[in-house]
């Protein structure tokens, strides 16, 4: 089967990308609105983009033309808190991405608990194992839908004690759960452990 990017609708061409880019990891941000609406909303199109300074990007489309709160939030405060959610949360990720009413805060609807940030004056999810304050850096449009690409910089970390060994986390121990195409999610599952590659000596 060939199929031409050009004749795809917006959506028919994301329901083909998120069924070939998978699994993906869950950027799952609490955001503040201008009145003060704790703002939470799932991105699976989410990775980091730089190790100093840390540096997360989380993909944010528009939907009937309109930018979801989350965007909204992060060009008016400048600040964000992306958590990292385990299976046990599995539920709450995907209830969260109900399209609520701006004044409706999806953190109280969804009984979750929070903890207030240091950096930042958005809270984070106090049942996410990983939290990560955040401060905006960069903001590009992209294509027709202009989706925007949102880079924040990481001012701290906050990780449940056990996770994280030699400086690595522990990713059997933290259980993160990542997004298929659809209502699709998936869990570990086998981890396959390779030798480390040997570096070749430089000349």
């Amino acid at each position: 089967m060939d199929i031409c990017p050009s004749e795809l609708t917006a959506e028919q061409s994301y329901k083909l990308l998120t069924g070939i880019v998978v699994p993906r990891p869950i950027a799952w941000v609490t955001t503040l609105s201008p009145m003060g609406v704790v703002n939470l909303a799932p991105f699976s199109a989410f990775t980091f983009v730089s190790p100093k300074p840390p540096m997360l990007a989380i993909s944010i489309g528009r939907k009937a033309g309109v930018y979801k709160d989350t965007a909204k939030n992060i060009l008016s405060t400048e600040e964000f808190v992306v958590n990292i959610a385990d299976q046990t949360l599995i539920e709450a990720v995907h209830m969260s991405a109900v399209e609520y009413p701006a004044h409706v805060s999806e953190v109280k609807a969804l009984g979750l608990g929070t903890e207030p940030s240091r950096d930042v004056a958005p809270p984070r999810i106090a049942a996410a194992p990983i939290s990560v304050e955040c401060r905006l850096r960069h903001c590009i449009e992209f294509g027709e839908t202009r989706s925007r690409l949102i880079v924040g910089e990481a001012l701290r970390f906050h990780v449940w004690d056990g996770l994280v060994h030699d400086g690595k986390i522990e990713t059997m121990a933290l259980n993160p759960i990542a997004r298929l195409g659809g209502p699709n999610y998936a869990t570990l599952g086998e981890v396959v452990t390779m030798a480390p590659i040997a570096q070749t000596p430089k000349s």
